[in-house]
């Protein structure tokens, strides 16, 4: 008999039950022995402090087209996750022991960047891990596709959509906030469907008066609203030269203001039209998955499964010209993959016509 574990950990996202449920399927259709599955309630917390159940086959219907995940999330930052909770608690010993406890073959860990430092440090103690790559970042090194960022791609399209005919309306210039600290996936990829005029990413610093001049020149060529796109993480050029400490003191004196009420208030009176700034915030995260998520997240869990069944530990699920394949946990672990200006993407937009704020 195999005993698989299975939790989600960091941020929540669509797909994360769909993929799931591909595990799932996959285990119970081509098992050759018995499979026992237990869900991990909460991320790395329930596994840290043991809240875990017995799922059964019928947990895992009717979930592909539910948002959210079933076993529930939290955040445990990999940066602390060596040091004792409040009650002296051993995290990383404790998660060791309780996998021991349940007797696990192996265990399944759905999550982003951090949660994938954590589980090939829990891979390189001795435990049984497979990973599969959930974010609406796109971030993860080593596939070319994550769970949940179609989904929040989409999601953001249709908010900015709604946002277009009122800002033509009343002919204004609207900053659209859209998530996405480090790396601008979610932002390029929503900005070119959206048609955008202005995207400004993490990796690309931005210049303000080069937005402005944009701005007015599309003002004085007869455009009656223009839209700009920007990432949570954006900084300037003036702000990228400083170092971390510096920044983050500049920001802390500006009262930690949204990336897009901060252009508003760097643009607002040097162009011809009113600005508004609008943030759309953790709706990107909700809602059912689209179909393209259902399918990836499927083909993803299916994967996994193979794997779990083979015994192949270590790795991580991942998509490579639309092939699923599975990579070492420690070639992706620790690195984050972010857009580069010579990217083929970031020239396309160029030849639309789209600014990028340098």
């Amino acid at each position: 008999m195999q005993r698989i574990g299975i939790l989600t950990s960091g941020g929540d996202c669509q797909a994360l039950n769909g993929a799931m449920r591909g595990v799932a399927k996959g285990l119970y259709t081509n098992r050759k022995e018995k499979v026992e599955i237990y869900g991990i309630e909460d991320g790395y917390s329930g596994l840290i402090y043991g809240r875990y159940k017995k799922m059964n086959e019928s947990d895992f219907e009717n979930i592909l087209n539910l948002g959210g995940t079933i076993l529930g999330s939290s955040r445990q930052p990999f940066k602390t996750i060596n040091e004792p909770d409040e009650k002296g608690t051993n995290k990383v010993k404790a998660m060791i022991e309780n996998y021991k406890n349940m007797q696990l073959d192996a265990l399944v860990i759905l999550g982003g960047n951090g949660s994938h430092k954590t589980a090939n440090l829990l891979s390189e103690s001795g435990l049984n891990i497979v990973t599969l790559p959930k974010t609406i970042d796109n971030d993860i090194f080593g596939t070319e596709m994550t769970f949940g960022f179609a989904s929040a791609v989409d999601i953001a399209t249709e908010y900015i959509d709604r946002i277009r005919t009122t800002a033509a309306s009343h002919k204004r210039i609207f900053i659209i906030e859209v998530m996405g600290n480090k790396a601008g996936w979610l932002t390029l990829n929503t900005g070119i469907a959206a048609g955008a005029d202005i995207i400004v990413i993490p990796e690309i610093p931005y210049d303000t008066k080069t937005i402005v001049q944009v701005i007015n020149k599309k003002i004085e060529q007869g455009q009656k609203t223009v839209i700009l796109v920007v990432a949570e993480g954006i900084i300037s050029k003036e702000e990228s030269r400083m170092g971390k400490k510096e920044l983050k003191e500049k920001r802390n004196k500006e009262g930690n203001l949204s990336s897009s009420f901060r252009m508003e208030q760097e643009i607002k009176q040097k162009v011809n039209l009113e600005v508004r700034s609008s943030v759309i915030g953790h709706i990107q995260r909700g809602g059912n998955p689209s179909a393209y998520d259902r399918i990836l997240s499927s083909r993803l869990g299916v994967k996994c499964a193979e794997l779990l069944l083979k015994k192949e530990y270590g790795k991580m699920v991942v998509m490579i010209h639309n092939n699923i394949r599975a990579i070492p946990l420690s070639e992706t672990a620790g690195k984050k993959k972010v857009i580069k200006p010579e990217d083929e993407i970031v020239q396309e937009a160029k030849k639309l016509g789209i600014c990028l704020g340098e």
